[in-house]
Order: C-alpha cells, then sequence, then structure tokens
C-alpha cells in the first residue's frame, strides 16, 4: 500500500499550499505552513491505507459511501485498538502525521476511519445522486453518532480483520465545517462512544439547529469529552451567521460549562490549511495522558445554573425496574414515594429504606395521582374515568365520575385540579361539588402542578412549545391564561413531550421532557435541563431533596441541592426572583 500512500500524502500537501504572495492579495496574515509531523520522515514506519464501501444502513436508507482506514505498522492485533473517524475523507495528511507521532510514541497506534457522507446514487445517468452531507452532518440529534457506532465500525471492524476498542477514551472524531459539527455532536450526543473531538471550522450555525447548541451546552450538564476548536477570522458570514462569532460563541458555552477545551483561532478563511498545519498538535493535546479516562470536572470549572439543582458527583440511582410503563409519582407526608403502573394495574410504594411493595392492585390504569391533606392518595383511573381516593390501607372511594385524568395537583384545601389531555381541558373539583371545566383549547394540557404560594397553576403541552400559567381566583377558577414556559425541544421534533411538573421551596419549576427535567425560575425562563428523559418528575424522601423521575419500565432517584414542595401543606411564600 505504500505506493498509494504517497500519492495520497502529496495530494493533501498541494491542496494545502498556499503562498505568502496569496495570503498578502487578501489583506491577512499567512497561515501557519504543515511542520515536519505532517511530512514523510525517512526511517519512520509507514501504516496502510485500504479503500472500502459501505451500503446497507439501516439509518440512513439506500445511501452508498467510500471509506478509507489506516492501520499502523506499530498495531497489537491482539488488543482492542484506539480509533478516530474523521468525517469528509482523508484531510489533513493524517495518515503521515499518525505515522510520524506513533513512532515518536506522542500517540498511541490509532486506528483511523476516513469516511465520506452518504448518497443515494441517481437512477439513471440524467439524474443528479442524492447527497447527505447536510442531514448527516448539520443535524444535532444521535443519528449519526449511531450510524457510526451501530453500523459502519462494525462493519470495518469485521471487513478488516481488527478489534477495535468500544472504550470511549480511546475514540476520538474529527472533521471540518459540516464534518466538524458532526464529530462535536457525536461526542456530545454519545459520550459513552467518543470522549476526544477535533473541530475545524465548524458549522455552529442556522443549519439544522447548530446555533443552539451552546446554549444546550450551558444549560446541559458537562459531558465527559475533550474538545479542539479551530477556525479563522475570515471564515463565513451568509445567510446561517457569522461562522466564526459561532465557534466563539461555542468556546465561551464550553468553558462556562466546565469543559476541557482548547481552541486556536488564526485569520484563514473557510478551508482546512490552518487546520492541517496544527493537526498534530492537536492530536497530541487530545490523546494527552492516555489511557487515562476523561471524566467531566464540573466542581472545578463549571459556572452553570445546573448547579443550583444538582450535586456534582451524584448521579441518577435506579429504585425500581421491570413494570411496563411507570406513572404519576406522588409522595405522603413521611416522603415515601408512589408510582403507578397503569398497564399491570398497580400502584407501588418506595418506602424509605427503598423498598418496593405494591400499594394497590386492580386500580383500572391509575395515573396521575397526588396526595391531599386528608392522607389520602387521589389518582384518575383511566379506563372508568374516575377520580378514586386511596386511604393509607389501600382502600378506594370514588371522588367523581365522568372524568379522564392525566394528570393532577390537590391544594391545602382539598381542591382537585386536573388535565383531560383528549379532552383538551383543565378541570377543577372542590369539595362537595361536581367536576366543571376551568379552561379549554390547550393543545395537549398534561402536567398540572401548584406554585409554592399557591396562587398559580402550571399547565404543561405536550404538543406546543410553550407551557402555560394561571391565577387562581378566590372561587377557583382560573384567569390571566398565558403561554409562560419555553421548552427546549429536541432536534427536528414536532412537539415538546412536556409532562410531568414539580416545583421546588425557591419557587423553580421542573417539568419533564423528552430533552431532559427543563429547570425554570419563577418568570418561565429555563436555566437547566437535566439530562434523563421521562414522562413524570417529583421530589421525596424525608427531606424531600431526592428527585424521582419515571422513565418507561423504571423509577429512578437523585439527591439535589432543592426541597420540593408538597402542595397539600400550608402554602409558602418563595424570594422575590430575579429579573
Amino acid at each position: 500500500m505504500r505506493s498509494s500512500y504517497a500519492v495520497v500524502a502529496l495530494t493533501v500537501l498541494l491542496g494545502l499550499a498556499w503562498t505568502s504572495s496569496s495570503a498578502a492579495r487578501q489583506g491577512t496574515a499567512a497561515p501557519p505552513q504543515p511542520g515536519p509531523d505532517s511530512q514523510v520522515q525517512p526511517g519512520t514506519p509507514t501504516g496502510d491505507i485500504i479503500k472500502g464501501e459501505f451500503g446497507t444502513s439501516r439509518i440512513y436508507p439506500g445511501t452508498w459511501r467510500e471509506y478509507w482506514i489506516y492501520i499502523p505498522r506499530q498495531l497489537d492485533r491482539t488488543k482492542p485498538a484506539p480509533v478516530m473517524v474523521f468525517q469528509d475523507g482523508l484531510q489533513y495528511n493524517a495518515p503521515v502525521v499518525f505515522d510520524n507521532l506513533i513512532h515518536k510514541k506522542d500517540v498511541p497506534p490509532i486506528v483511523a476511519l476516513f469516511v465520506m457522507h452518504g448518497r443515494v446514487k441517481a437512477s439513471s445517468p440524467d439524474a443528479l445522486d442524492r447527497m447527505n452531507r447536510s442531514y448527516e452532518y448539520d443535524s444535532v440529534s444521535d443519528e449519526y453518532a449511531r450510524f457510526l457506532v451501530d453500523e459502519l465500525l462494525p462493519y470495518v471492524a469485521a471487513r478488516h480483520g481488527l478489534t477495535l476498542s468500544s472504550d470511549p477514551n480511546d475514540r476520538a472524531i474529527a472533521g471540518n465545517s459540516s464534518g466538524a459539527i458532526a464529530a462535536f455532536v457525536a461526542a456530545w450526543q454519545r459520550p459513552d462512544a467518543f470522549r476526544r473531538v477535533f473541530s475545524a471550522i465548524g458549522t455552529y450555525v442556522g443549519l439544522r439547529g447548530g446555533n443552539q447548541l451552546s446554549v444546550l451546552v450551558r444549560k446541559m450538564e458537562p459531558r465527559p469529552i475533550r474538545v479542539f476548536l479551530q477556525d479563522g477570522r475570515n471564515d463565513l458570514n451568509n445567510y446561517t451567521g457569522n461562522w466564526f462569532l459561532a465557534n466563539q460563541d461555542m468556546l465561551s458555552a464550553l468553558e462556562f460549562a466546565g469543559y476541557d477545551v482548547r481552541h486556536e483561532w488564526g485569520n484563514g478563511e473557510h478551508n482546512a490549511r490552518h487546520a492541517a498545519a496544527i493537526f498534530p498538535d492537536a492530536l497530541r493535546w487530545l490523546w494527552r495522558d492516555w489511557p487515562k479516562a476523561i471524566t467531566a470536572n464540573p466542581e472545578r470549572a463549571s459556572k452553570q445554573d445546573v448547579y443550583q439543582t444538582l450535586i456534582p458527583g451524584e448521579d441518577w440511582q435506579l429504585v425500581s425496574d421491570g413494570h411496563r410503563h411507570t406513572d404519576g409519582p406522588a409522595v405522603n407526608e413521611r416522603g415515601e414515594m408512589f408510582f403507578s403502573d397503569p398497564a399491570n394495574d398497580r400502584i407501588h410504594k418506595i418506602a424509605l429504606d427503598g423498598k418496593v411493595t405494591v400499594f394497590a392492585g386492580h386500580t383500572n390504569g391509575a395515573r396521575g395521582m397526588m396526595f391531599g391533606p386528608d392522607g389520602r392518595l387521589y389518582a384518575g383511573s383511566t379506563r372508568t374515568k374516575r377520580i378514586v381516593a386511596y386511604s393509607p390501607s389501600g382502600t378506594a372511594d370514588v371522588i367523581a365520575d365522568g372524568t379522564a385524568v392525566n394528570d393532577l395537583a390537590v391544594t391545602v384545601k382539598g381542591d382537585l385540579y386536573f388535565s383531560d389531555t383528549a379532552g383538551r381541558k383543565v378541570w377543577l373539583v372542590s369539595k362537595g361539588d361536581k367536576p366543571r371545566v376551568v379552561d379549554e383549547g390547550i393543545d395537549a394540557p398534561d402536567g398540572v402542578v401548584l406554585s409554592p404560594d399557591q396562587t398559580l397553576l402550571y399547565v404543561s403541552d405536550g404538543i406546543g412549545q410553550l407551557s402555560w400559567v394561571f391565577q387562581i381566583q378566590p372561587d377557583g377558577s382560573l384567569a390571566h391564561k398565558q403561554r409562560y414556559f419555553y421548552v427546549h425541544v429536541p432536534d427536528a421534533a414536532t412537539r415538546s413531550g412536556a409532562g410531568g411538573m414539580a416545583v421546588d421551596a425557591d419557587g423553580r419549576v421542573y417539568i419533564a421532557t423528552t430533552l431532559g427535567v427543563q429547570v425554570f425560575d419563577q418568570i418561565g425562563k429555563c436555566h437547566a435541563i437535566i439530562a434523563a428523559p421521562q414522562a413524570t418528575v417529583e421530589f421525596g424522601g424525608p427531606n424531600l431533596d431526592e428527585m424521582y423521575v419515571t422513565n418507561g419500565d423504571k423509577v429512578f432517584k437523585r439527591k439535589t441541592r432543592v426541597k420540593g414542595v408538597l402542595s397539600w401543606r400550608q402554602p409558602i411564600k418563595p424570594a422575590p426572583p430575579r429579573l
């Protein structure tokens, strides 16, 4: 493979040539030139480059792509090999750089995969191929990471007789432009698969949601990834935004969140010349201390508001699993948590010692649940369309008939507010009265919760991006309806997925969404997103400082800095919010 390797190296070096006179004509300083580490060195063992094709993707149906695999001469095939993925094929003269740095022992023997974006081949010579580059690379979903992890890397390993490490600390990913944001998103979405990122002239702009990434980086817990950013002051400024400013914004967000990040800004335009020149040093920085694991270290550096709620080092703990569908967490006076499994017709109790038992059976699909000031557990039976109150012993009394309940909230007076998602209504049941509609018209009213002072009712909207607030009137009716909470949504989502809600003693509002538990201040601004896709959220434990979430067939909890509020206790008035 040596002769083809030389052709590749020469092609890349010619493509990087940029003379001082050219720089002078453009009014910019010449970028640094590739150094000795980017040039073939006599006596350095030369790795092999093998070209291949892949055309059987299920994640990107119908696509075909080329790839090149670099295998270092020093590779020990008896051990899992570190691997680095590059978008857009061969670049940065990377095979030569790997030869030199591996020979110097600056980086481990790394298998490198250079892959092109997919294309759907045209059906005739008179038609164009459908190019998949922007869809694959610029999207901020986990699709491309899944394509690499679940499809391409296993295929390449099997096809070429390689054992590739599955340890994320042994995996890096790199790219230019759209390939750069693809590299970052792959690691950010799947830090269990990639931990080291080289991003050159990245498209963190308004193409497919990349302009929102820096906001999410600021609001979500830092992931254990290491990032090297490169860009030039003369990068593009077009309909999608200013690309150099966007890269600076991403750097600022990563630093704010406490990531291990380094950057190199130059005067270049939208090309790979500067990135190729600094690539050897970037590799050394990304792989420094290997095989020491890359970890997030928020205690040292993060300035994020998410740590007003969370405690660094405290993670989610599995409380219960093996159910069909968990829902409706509710906490009693002692801090014991109850949750329903509507498909199995059960309500479960989590004792303070963590033991899980069945509290009630034959619940007719009970879901939305909340304790009341009388010590009873109120629940909506979905199959019978009833609101039922369970005594501490588990016996049930019917409170209201003919009502579809998705979620409910109980006041200190014993009034019940509940959502009817299918009917697009919010209802009120006062003591001794029949249910009455107090609002209608929200697309998909889901979670309902009272403010700590019990003057406001918050209602989440499972479809709309904005969830709602009402002021509770003396007679229990609702007034001054307003879209209030701006909910972040996953890439290309058509609905917010806003579901169950909770509040803490400081007045923060927690909304469970498909993107995670989103944390809002009292005036409706989202300060943080706690990653944990789920349907509902509630605070429990003896001090009400444990956050519980239901997640499919499981229930998790996590210790927090904050304390929840039991709405059926006496109202409390939090400190006024900062505007």
